[in-house]
């Protein structure tokens, strides 16, 4: 199953017209992710409020990561401010992986951005966060934080918002979107004696990742057509309902 390096902006200073600021809004925005997220089985590594942008750069180079996903509001330059709108998925210029996360993520948000004619993706060689990880990266550009409507918008949205990154991220990784998202739930391996695969994905012709011996407890994260998202001894992946209580 996939792993992300989730990384809200690490930018206190940079204040929203109307009070808050970049770093407390995108942390709200990515609580409100977790539990898509853990629903979907996308398990994450998450930076934390006081690192450095270079400390979250390395945390997501030292691990296994399928995505680094960077979450950012945005400021129009001094004679612009307030006066621009839109949201920018930005991708290192030679990540074909990068730029297919960040294609799909615009094709998204085009859907519940007040204004689809500004949301757009971007090639860039300049942005840390997208160039220096070694994960395909994808540094999102929300709204703009000094624009009245975009504030507005973004903090009535944050729950909407972090569905649809949620739903890329699915469609990204070729996983299907569950929604709402799910309470997680303890459960029991019930077989005829034998064990339980746990597949990538929700299909007999998904490839095993482990097996779960009968009577093994679990945890179940979300459910989809007869399968269950399940977690067992630090693997997540789809198990047949059926064989769980």
């Amino acid at each position: 199953m996939p792993i992300i390096y989730l990384s809200p902006s690490l930018q206190p200073y940079n204040e929203y017209v109307g009070g808050g600021n970049e770093q407390q809004y995108m942390n709200l925005l990515a609580d409100q992710m977790v539990p898509y997220l853990r629903t979907n089985g996308i398990q994450f590594t998450r930076n934390r409020p006081g690192m450095t942008l270079a400390q979250a750069i390395r945390e997501s180079n030292s691990g296994y990561y399928d995505l680094h996903l960077a979450l950012h509001s945005n400021a129009a330059p001094p004679e612009l401010s307030g006066k621009l709108r839109g949201a920018d998925a930005y991708y290192y210029q030679y990540s074909t992986r990068g730029k297919r996360a960040a294609d799909i993520i615009v094709r998204n948000y085009k859907e519940i951005y007040p204004d689809p004619s500004k949301v757009r993706a971007l090639a860039t060689t300049k942005l840390a966060e997208v160039t220096k990880t070694n994960a395909p990266a994808v540094l999102l550009e929300t709204a703009y934080h000094d624009n009245v409507q975009d504030v507005e918008w973004l903090k009535s949205n944050l729950s909407v918002i972090a569905a649809n990154l949620v739903k890329s991220l699915t469609e990204y990784f070729g996983i299907p979107f569950i929604t709402p998202p799910q309470p997680e739930r303890a459960g029991t391996v019930s077989t005829a004696g034998g064990n339980l695969n746990l597949r990538s994905l929700p299909s007999l012709d998904g490839p095993i990742i482990a097996q779960i011996p009968n009577g093994s407890p679990v945890t179940v994260y979300g459910e989809w057509d007869g399968w269950y998202v399940t977690g067992y001894n630090g693997s997540v992946g789809y198990a047949s309902a059926r064989y769980i209580e």
